[in-house]
C-alpha cells in the first residue's frame, strides 16, 4: 500500500482557471468528507470543490461538483488508483476564467492537477512493522544476543528479564516466517515467535 508523504497543495493556470489541488493524508471516511467541508468552506467563493478520495479498498468516493458528469472526480479519483494511494483525500478547486474547456479539457484539468501534486509531495509505501518475543534462560541471553547482532533481517527491541528473559525483535510483519527460520537455524533450538505489536510505517518511494 501506498499514501502521500505530506498534506501538499499547489496550483496550476489553464486557459485563464485556476485550479488549486490540496491533497490530505486522511485515516478514515469521516475524516475524509470533513476535509472537503473545511475546503468547501476555505473556498468558499470559487466556481467548483471537486473532489475524490480513497481511504481503503471500500471507501472509495468522487465528486464533480457541479462540473458535467464524469469529468472531474472520477478522473481524479483514477489518479489516486493508478498511483495505488491509500487514507488520500483530494480537492481542486476551481476559478473560472472565463474561456470553456470542454469535456476532454476538463478532464485533463482535474486529473493533471492531482497528477502533478502527487509528484511534486511525493509517496510513501506503507510497510507493516511489527514486534515479536521469544523466551530464553537468563544464563543464555548474552550468547545469543551476539548471534542476533550479526544480521540484517531484524532489530533487537528489547530484552526484558523475569524468570526467563525475554528478547524483543523489531522487523517486517512479513519476514516472521524468514527469521523463525534463521533463529532455528542459528540458536540450534525450535523457534516460534510471538506477536507483541504491530504498525505501520511509510517509507518514501524514491
Amino acid at each position: 500500500m501506498y499514501t502521500i508523504v505530506k498534506d501538499y497543495r499547489n496550483e496550476i493556470v489553464i486557459e485563464k482557471s485556476r485550479f488549486i489541488c490540496t491533497l490530505k493524508k486522511v485515516a478514515s471516511e469521516a475524516e475524509a468528507q470533513e476535509f472537503i467541508r473545511a475546503i468547501k468552506k476555505e473556498y468558499w467563493d470559487a466556481t467548483h470543490n471537486c473532489s475524490a478520495y480513497i481511504v481503503d479498498d471500500l471507501a472509495q468516493r468522487s465528486s464533480d461538483d457541479g462540473e458535467p458528469s464524469g469529468t472531474a472526480g472520477v478522473p481524479m479519483l483514477e489518479v489516486l488508483r493508478k498511483n495505488n494511494l491509500t487514507g488520500t483525500a483530494a480537492v481542486v478547486t476551481r476559478y473560472f476564467g472565463g474561456i470553456k474547456l470542454g469535456a476532454g479539457g476538463l478532464v485533463r484539468a482535474y486529473s493533471g492537477s492531482v497528477a502533478q501534486a502527487v509528484k511534486e509531495c511525493g509517496i510513501a509505501e506503507k510497510i507493516l512493522m511489527s514486534k515479536f518475543s521469544f523466551r530464553c534462560d537468563v544464563n543464555s541471553v548474552g550468547r545469543i544476543l551476539n548471534i542476533l547482532y550479526q544480521q540484517n533481517l531484524f532489530t533487537v527491541a528489547d530484552v526484558e528479564y523475569d524468570l526467563r528473559a525475554k528478547v524483543i525483535l523489531g522487523m517486517q510483519h512479513s519476514q516472521k516466517e524468514e527469521a523463525e527460520a534463521w533463529l532455528t537455524e542459528r540458536l540450534n533450538m525450535p523457534m516460534e515467535l510471538e506477536l507483541e505489536g504491530s504498525e505501520y510505517a511509510e517509507v518514501p518511494v524514491k
